[in-house]
This record gives C-alpha cells, sequence and structure tokens, in this order.
C-alpha cells in the first residue's frame, strides 16, 4: 500500500474565503464551524445519537420479526425479496455514498465557514438531489439486468428471478431517499444538531410495521421451510412487502426537513459548480468509486454463492442457510455498532474533519484516539456477547423461526462476530482518510480486502458442504474487516505521526481479558440453562437476558479492577444525567 506524506495529504490550511467564517456564516444562516462542530460534546452528542439509534433498532427489530413471520429466513420468497430489499443499499454505495462520504462533510464544513455559505451550501445540495434523481431513474429501468448480476447461479429458477425483479422495480426507488437522508442528515450533522438523524428511521420501522402486520393479516404467517411455491403469489403480497419497504425509507427522509427549518437552515434550489470546493475534492471522488465498486463487486459475489446454498437446498428439499438468513445474522451482528460506535463516530468525524481543515494534527490524534478507545470499551464486550448468546440472542431477536432456521443463522452470527472489534475501528479510521481527500489510500486497501473476502469464500466453496457456505461467508466478512483495519491504521498512523497506539492498545488488551472473563462465565450460564436453538422463545429470552447480565456484570467489573479510565468517561455523561433527573 502506498500513502501520502502527512505534510501534504489533506488540504493543510483553510482556503483564503474562510476568513470571514463567523460572520458570513451567521448571516447566511448557517452556523460556523466552531459553533457547531468544535463545540459539539461527545458525551452529549453520542448519547442523542445512541438514544435515537437505540430507538430505531428496537423497533426494527420488531419490523424484522414481523418481517421473518411473513416469509421467513430461509425458502425462495425470502431471498429473492432480501436480494431486493439489499440492491438500493449497494446501489445507493456504489453511485452516492462514496461521494457523499468523501466530498459533502469536508466541503460542507468548508461551506460554512465562507463569506457565500447559503449559496455554496445550495449549490451542493442541488447538484447532489440532482444526481441521485437521475442515477435512481436508470437504476430502476435496468431492474433486470441488476437482478440477474445477483442470480447467476442456475439454481435459481425463471419465476423465481422474475419475482426478485418485480421486488427491485420496487424498492429501487429506494436510493434516491437513502441519498436525500444522507445529504440532510449530514446538514445536521455540521449544524451540531444529531438526535433527529437517530431518530428518524424510527418512523421508516413505523410504516413498515403497518405493512408487514397488514401482511400477517391478509396471509398469515409463512409456513415451515419458507415460501418455496410461487404459483399462489400474488400482486397484493409484492406490493404490501416491498412497496411498504420503499414507503418508509421515504418518510425517513423526508422527515428531516422539519428539524432543518427549526435549526434556521433554509434549502433554496441552485445549479453551478462554480465556487462550491468540488475542484479540490474531485481528485478524492475516482478513487473512492473505484474503491466501493470493488466493495460492492465482492458483495455481489457473496450474494451469489449465498443464493446457490439457498436455492440448491430448497431444490433438495433441505434447508441451508442463504441470503436472507444471512442478512437476519447481519442485523443482529450490526445491532451493538450502530447503537453505541456509529454514535460515537457520527459526533466525532465532523470534529475531526474541522481540525483536518485547520491543520491541527495534535487535535486529529486526540480526538482519533479517543474514538478508537471509547469505540473499542463497546466493541470487545460485544463480540464476545455475540459468540457466546448467538442462539439464544437468534431465538430472542427472531422469535417467529423455527429451531431449523435458527441453526441456520446462530452459526453465520458468530463467525461474523469474530470481525466485531474490528469494524467500529476501520468505519473510523476510513472516514478519515476522506477528511484527509486520500481517496487512493482507500482505493489500494479495498482491493486487498476485497480480494481477501473472495478468495476466502471460493476456497470454501471449493471445500465445505453447501450448507457451510454462509458460515464462510460470515468469517471471510470478519476476515476482509481486520485486513482493512490493520492497512488502514498503518496508512493513517503515519499520515498523524502517530495515533496514540500504546495507550490504545492497552485498552484493548485490558477489554480483551475483561471480555474473555466475562465470556467464560457467560458461556456457563448459557450451558447450564440450556439455551439452545430448541429452547422455547420465553427460555430463549431468559437466557439471554440472565447471561447477558452476568456478562455485563463481570465486564464491568474486570474494567474497574483493570483502572481502565474511558470506562468512566463513557458512564460520566449517563450519570450526570441520571443525578439530575434523581435531583
Amino acid at each position: 500500500m502506498t500513502t501520502e506524506n502527512p505534510d501534504q495529504a489533506g488540504p493543510g490550511a483553510v482556503p483564503p474565503e474562510a476568513g470571514a467564517s463567523a460572520a458570513g456564516a451567521s448571516a447566511a444562516g448557517v452556523p460556523s464551524a466552531g459553533s457547531g462542530v468544535r463545540k459539539a460534546s461527545l458525551g452529549r452528542g453520542s448519547i442523542a445519537m445512541s438514544l435515537g439509534t437505540t430507538a430505531s433498532r428496537a423497533s426494527g427489530l420488531v419490523r424484522t420479526m414481523l418481517l421473518v413471520a411473513c416469509i421467513s429466513t430461509v425458502g425462495t420468497a425470502a431471498d429473492a425479496f432480501d436480494i431486493a430489499n439489499k440492491l438500493p443499499n449497494m446501489l445507493f454505495a456504489l453511485i452516492s455514498a462514496g461521494v457523499l462520504q468523501s466530498v459533502l462533510v469536508p466541503q460542507i464544513l468548508r461551506s460554512m465557514q465562507a463569506h457565500n455559505a447559503r449559496e455554496r451550501l445550495d449549490k451542493l445540495l442541488s447538484i447532489s438531489g440532482l444526481g441521485l434523481l437521475s442515477g435512481t431513474i436508470v437504476l430502476v429501468a435496468a431492474a433486470p439486468l441488476v437482478v440477474h448480476l445477483m442470480t447467476l447461479s442456475d439454481a435459481w429458477t425463471p419465476e423465481a428471478r422474475e419475482l426478485a425483479t418485480v421486488f427491485a422495480y420496487w424498492c429501487l426507488p429506494q436510493v434516491f431517499f437513502y441519498g436525500l437522508y444522507t445529504l440532510l442528515g449530514q446538514v445536521l450533522s455540521a449544524h451540531g444538531k444529531f438526535a433527529a438523524y437517530g431518530w428518524a428511521p424510527v418512523a421508516n420501522n413505523v410504516v413498515s410495521l403497518i405493512g408487514f402486520g397488514a401482511f400477517l393479516i391478509l396471509f398469515g404467517r409463512s409456513p415451515s421451510g419458507g415460501i418455496n411455491d410461487l404459483a399462489s403469489w400474488t400482486t397484493t403480497q409484492t406490493l404490501l412487502l416491498a412497496g411498504t419497504a420503499t414507503l418508509g425509507i421515504a418518510v425517513q427522509a423526508l422527515l428531516l426537513i422539519l428539524p432543518l427549518r427549526r435549526a434556521g437552515f433554509r434549502w433554496g434550489f441552485r445549479l453551478g459548480l462554480r465556487g462550491i470546493g468540488l475542484r479540490s475534492a474531485g481528485k478524492v471522488v475516482g478513487w473512492t468509486l473505484g474503491a466501493v465498486a470493488l466493495e460492492q463487486l465482492g458483495v455481489v459475489y457473496l450474494t451469489n454463492v449465498l443464493g446457490a446454498a439457498g436455492q440448491f437446498a430448497s431444490d433438495a428439499g433441505d434447508v441451508a442457510a442463504g441470503n436472507a438468513a444471512y442478512t437476519n445474522a447481519m442485523t443482529i451482528y450490526l445491532l451493538p455498532h450502530s447503537i453505541v460506535v456509529v454514535s460515537i463516530v457520527t459526533v466525532l468525524f465532523p470534529r475531526m474533519s474541522a481540525a483536518v481543515a485547520a491543520n491541527d494534527l495534535p487535535g486529529v490524534r486526540r480526538d482519533m484516539s479517543l474514538g478508537l478507545r471509547s469505540a473499542g470499551v463497546f466493541s470487545v464486550f460485544s463480540a464476545t456477547a455475540l459468540i457466546v448468546l448467538a442462539a439464544p440472542l437468534t431465538r430472542s431477536l427472531l422469535p417467529g423461526t423455527d429451531a431449523v432456521a435458527i441453526e441456520a443463522v446462530a452459526p453465520v452470527l458468530r463467525a461474523m462476530a469474530i470481525g466485531a472489534i474490528a469494524l467500529g475501528a476501520t468505519v473510523l479510521v476510513r472516514r478519515m482518510y476522506f477528511a484527509f481527500e486520500d481517496g487512493r489510500s482507500v482505493f489500494v486497501i479495498q482491493i486487498i480486502a476485497t480480494v481477501s473476502l473472495v478468495v476466502a469464500l471460493w476456497v470454501a466453496t471449493m471445500t465445505l458442504p453447501i450448507t457451510a457456505w454462509a458460515i464462510a461467508a460470515g468469517g471471510a466478512f470478519a476476515l476482509s474487516t481486520w485486513i482493512s483495519l490493520l492497512l488502514r491504521v498503518r496508512g493513517m498512523s503515519r499520515k498523524l505521526h502517530g495515533m496514540d497506539g500504546p495507550r490504545v492498545l492497552r485498552l484493548y488488551v485490558r477489554a480483551g481479558v475483561s471480555a474473555v472473563v466475562a465470556g467464560g462465565l457467560g458461556w456457563l450460564v448459557v450451558h447450564l440453562m440450556d439455551g439452545s436453538a430448541s429452547s422455547t422463545w420465553p427460555h430463549a429470552v431468559l437466557v439471554t437476558v440472565v447471561a447477558g447480565l452476568v456478562m455485563g456484570a463481570v465486564y464491568l467489573g474486570m474494567l474497574k479492577l483493570l483502572r481502565v479510565q474511558e470506562l468512566d468517561d463513557a458512564l460520566a455523561p449517563i450519570l450526570r444525567r441520571t443525578r439530575r433527573s434523581a435531583g
């Protein structure tokens, strides 16, 4: 991997027009970067995000439960819908997310400091919105081709592929609304407003609950083993599943308009490229798009492998984890990451981007160390909990599934969990490459990560039975996550002349020791209480709660014993709020 000289990477200094920062920005109805970003508290901001994300994930779990009840986690209908509903996320990342992450946040911060802040922001949002809309229209028209690329295996029958295509026609418009949500959310974050960004997905889940609930009332629960006979599938079923999913994303995006207006931001449609800072960011876009394209190629290969496993098993009258089972495992895997780690990254990234713009490398190092250590306290424990509690936790969160489906999902979750420790750290470090406008390093690292995932999974398909392919996919994902982290940390350490490595490493070692002790006791509790896949739902919930509480108490006790200061820093805002409420 090639990394650039730290002194030359990134903008280096604030542009000349930033001299009129605060006054000009305020006059335009946009706060300066200092008012919204540098003063944002990690504790207050991450708690605001975490509360919203917790509510979103809680309602999202109920949504997943209803969806599983409708079409199960295995079977042709489940896999077809999973592919169609996954496409908007993949394609949004391919055509937009990389560009938005690498360009939008740094340029919003620069725009907020400029004398013509309102004009620059209006142009940025207008151009991005038009690009999203035109790209979405092209993707909807190309739905049959896109679905075919995801279902290359001969195991897919024409009827199954046609159902996935119809689902895709309804789901692909989500790309535009995902983009709109990201655009408006980044503006809110730059204003130091994080709560609405975290709470808006709750509305999406509420819409889905209504639609999926109507599906259950009209058509009943999915049979054991999923829906494989498509002859009786109706247009109403398609509309309730795919139409509801897209309507929810639209509501989620449009709700952000209200908090933006309350924050004093008024967007006006303006076109034009001059004076909005895209020239300096343009060198990043090509590399970033290449990196995202590579990442999605890996996902396409993984999806084809999983789809083939599920369809081959269905044809043979067996049950094997396919696309839907893998997605459900991923949903559970991302819960702790989404609730805590993403909140920390979301709050810190604008602050760190502002430090990069001001050429404040000590400030970047300080916040990077804080982010890695704060995320580590939670990610080390969450990885251990996911491994130990995989079966009872899956049973608790997917009550509509039978023991066979649980036995398909839980091993995939354990394999993924190996990478949970690296996930939060690699997301934080990756975003900092965007702040430094270093897309080339992101691209080179992504080549290695994608190749590692594809090679590991290809070897698995050549040596393992079909029933183990999804487990191998989870392990390959974890492997690529660790490889990405190690390479990104190495490159970012060069840029920053160090990343407080010894202090960060000490935290992870102490957290790891604490997690091993907690995990051992948790495993004993699960074993003694018989928390297997065949457990009833109430018993699985009981096992999960008891073992989780034991693990949590032991982990916190060990962190205290080992004098982990980051635990006190993380709990301080919560304890202060509790004391104020009690007072």
